[in-house]
């Protein structure tokens, strides 16, 4: 199916897309097609083979336990950071797992086979589950890749899924893949870049449940960080890295004390930003539910350019809560599209082209988001998310220890500021500009093929291996 804004915004566990919320859906659906089968019962061994960069980081990024809650059958947008607790110390405690929420099998972390220098022909994060009956002989087995986002392709189905692609791209009202068509279809429709795609989105959904979902996604957004104020001391990991959201909002809230609670400074707009990203990508490192926008790696850029918008654009002071649930849904429709152009002509996977495809892109979508809601053109909106990607080029994924810690949550706030002041040089423009949007995507694409794989999510290369982990 075409990628719509509810593939590219969806709800998951941290601290990786494309290394816990990916593999939890791919075991998830091995597990649901061997109950299917009608051969549960039979299993008697299970085999899980990691490859390339979820051997490599899979333990920092907590691939196997989300694998362990996949083969039980729980999905990443389902299950609740409660019952990930729960089922995890079950498993632990018992060295057993209950295959399909129904047959308990002997099985755990220790168990899996980490290939880390064997990369698959389709994809860096390869993963092959298989099950055998008490005699050896194979019941059922797939091979999965996760390509970013938490999208997962199974390994002999890459042609048939591209030409579903497309042709479900051709069936969309206004169909694209390039910035240049989306921009087509708004000078010729008259319409605006969210505008296009609620068109789209309306074609497989109603206007009130896209508007609906939308909200219901940014309240997920809004949660996490008021989950994450709640959490003090250090991030899971060995890392020692403290958690500093909490200090840092109650400073902030220390300086308006003599204001409305809901008041705030127009002075410190960046520290909030800051403080949104920080608190997001905090709660993501600590395995907490979020909203891969587009991925969980870069999840605190958007809702804190979002939050920017809501309480530091002109006029949202005075907004009602009609007006500023519009803003939240013209904004994440057009992040959306832009996510398309990325997710159609390059990639979102940081263990396939680096942090570029993924802070990068989502700077870009949260640039172009911001530059609509302020009232930019179409070809403004353009503009500001070709810029924001223009200054990401070239970003490494380099996370020390395999953790999305050391520089992930730091690299989201800079990110954020990054698109903040892009789309304010794009709204002091006219829309004209010589490089274009489509030229960075491209340019993002054959980046990421040049780049070195330690630069790529395998945390064998630059700060990964140059920093001291303790």
């Amino acid at each position: 199916m075409a990628v719509g804004v509810f593939d590219l915004f969806s709800i998951g566990l941290g601290p990786s897309s494309s290394h816990t919320v990916g593999p939890m859906r791919a075991a998830a659906v091995f597990a649901e097609e061997l109950a299917a089968s009608g051969a549960l019962d039979r299993v008697a061994s299970l085999r899980v083979d990691l490859y390339g960069s979820l051997a490599a980081t899979g333990h920092g990024h907590g691939t196997m336990t989300a694998i362990l809650l996949g083969l039980e059958g729980y999905h990443p947008e389902k299950i609740l950071p409660a019952e990930v607790e729960e089922r995890l110390a079950a498993i632990a405690d018992t060295g057993t797992l209950q295959l399909a929420g129904s047959v308990p099998l002997p099985y755990g972390v220790k168990d899996m086979v980490l290939r880390p220098l064997t990369i698959l022909p389709r994809h860096t994060n390869g993963m092959t589950f298989t099950v055998a009956d008490a005699d050896g002989g194979t019941l059922h087995s797939a091979t999965f890749f996760s390509v970013g986002g938490g999208f997962i392709v199974r390994e002999g189905e890459e042609d048939a899924a591209l030409k579903e692609l497309d042709a479900s791209i051709k069936d969309l009202p206004l169909p694209f893949r390039t910035a240049a068509e989306l921009l087509g279809h708004c000078q010729a429709r008259g319409l605006s870049i969210g505008e296009v795609m609620l068109v789209n989105e309306r074609a497989s959904h109603t206007e009130e449940e896209i508007r609906e979902g939308l909200l219901h996604i940014y309240s997920v957004m809004a949660e996490c960080v008021a989950t994450s104020l709640k959490r003090t001391g250090l991030l899971p990991g060995g890392l020692k890295v403290r958690r500093r959201a909490p200090d840092w909002h109650d400073r902030l809230l220390k300086e308006n004390a003599d204001r409305d609670p809901g008041y705030r400074d127009p002075k410190y707009w960046q520290e909030w930003v800051n403080l949104i990203a920080l608190a997001v990508n905090e709660e993501n490192a600590s395995g907490g539910r979020v909203v891969t926008a587009p991925t969980n790696g870069a999840a605190g850029i958007i809702p804190a350019v979002l939050y920017y918008a809501l309480h530091f654009a002109p006029g949202m002071d005075k907004a009602s809560q009609a007006d500023r649930d519009d803003t939240v849904v013209k904004f994440l429709l057009t992040a959306g599209a832009v996510g398309v152009l990325y997710k159609e002509q390059a990639s979102i996977s940081g263990a396939e082209v680096g942090c570029q495809g993924e802070v990068g892109s989502a700077s870009s979508m949260a640039a172009a988001g911001l530059a609509e809601v302020m009232g930019g053109t179409p070809q403004q909106v353009e503009n500001a998310a070709e810029i924001a990607m223009e200054h990401n080029l070239g970003l490494t994924c380099d996370p020390i220890g395999g953790l999305v810690q050391i520089p992930c949550i730091e690299r989201n706030a800079i990110a954020a500021a990054k698109a903040i002041n892009a789309a304010k040089m794009a709204l002091w423009g006219d829309g004209s500009h010589r490089v274009s949007l489509d030229e960075v995507i491209v340019t993002m694409r054959e980046t990421g093929k040049d780049m070195s794989s330690k630069y790529k999510e395998t945390a064998m290369g630059g700060l990964a291996v140059n920093v001291v982990e303790c």
